[in-house]
């Protein structure tokens, strides 16, 4: 029953996100966000500004080994004025990752940012690891042996006590997954498995190629669950009146 009950607390908090409201998908079923719709929800009022954080998370994408081009996609928005006049502005189609990297890069004192920040670390936790998962981004090591070599009591979830760095590093290897899963219209859980895994070694050849920090090495945080219930209330909270 508390299960359910949380699977169901889990569900309204996703579709409550505004990140999830300005999901849209094309023609070949391939999720993406305009950044122009993301822009406000960041509480940014200024298209010159936020450009920069696009390429904040560009050059992070380069960083990561990855190709931004598989992320980040030049695109025109279609707007209307008052007068019912069309025209045409710049804009920028996100995937997922894109946009965990965009949030990573934007100004973490605007409250909009921060909330965005603990909703991509909350996903990431809820989303099932299997130890092929796991093996192919941690060098072979099981859940048992993470939670061995971090330390953490019987009680404590692994991805409750990730930082931001290998939060990243699990969203990048679960988002190219799928999408290969998906793209390659593969079958069966085992065949499923084995892309995760293959996933995660290329996403851990990369990290050695840029000299970074292995997961297994990264410190444990506070548990995510603190923030996710700060989340949860403050969604049930009622909005006080603008001033």
């Amino acid at each position: 029953m508390t299960n359910s009950t949380n699977d169901q607390d889990d569900e309204s908090l996703s579709s409550q996100s505004p990140f999830e409201q300005i999901k849209q998908s094309d023609p070949d079923g391939n999720e993406f966000w305009s950044a122009r719709d993301l822009m406000p929800i960041l509480e940014y009022g200024s298209w010159r500004n936020f450009k920069n954080v696009l390429l904040k998370a560009r050059t992070a994408c380069e960083n990561s080994g990855d190709d931004p081009a598989d992320h980040l996609f030049p695109a025109i928005k279609i707007i209307t004025n008052d007068s019912d006049v069309k025209r045409e502005i710049e804009d920028m189609h996100l995937s997922r990752y894109a946009c965990y990297l965009v949030i990573q890069n934007a100004d973490a004192s605007k409250t909009a940012v921060a909330q965005a920040q603990t909703y991509f670390a909350m996903q990431t936790r809820r989303q099932e690891l299997s130890d092929q998962s796991y093996q192919g981004l941690y060098n072979g090591l099981t859940a048992e042996d993470i939670h061995r070599k971090k330390k953490l009591k019987k009680s404590q979830h692994i991805l409750d006590h990730m930082g931001t760095t290998e939060l990243a590093a699990n969203l990048f290897r679960s988002t190219q997954a799928e999408e290969k899963l998906r793209r390659d219209n593969i079958q069966g859980k085992e065949n499923a498995n084995q892309v995760h895994y293959q996933a995660g070694v290329v996403v851990r050849r990369a990290i050695a190629e840029l000299g970074g920090t292995m997961p297994e090495d990264l410190p444990n945080v506070e548990s995510i669950k603190k923030l996710e219930r700060g989340e949860k209330k403050r969604l049930g909270s009622p909005k006080p009146n603008d001033k």
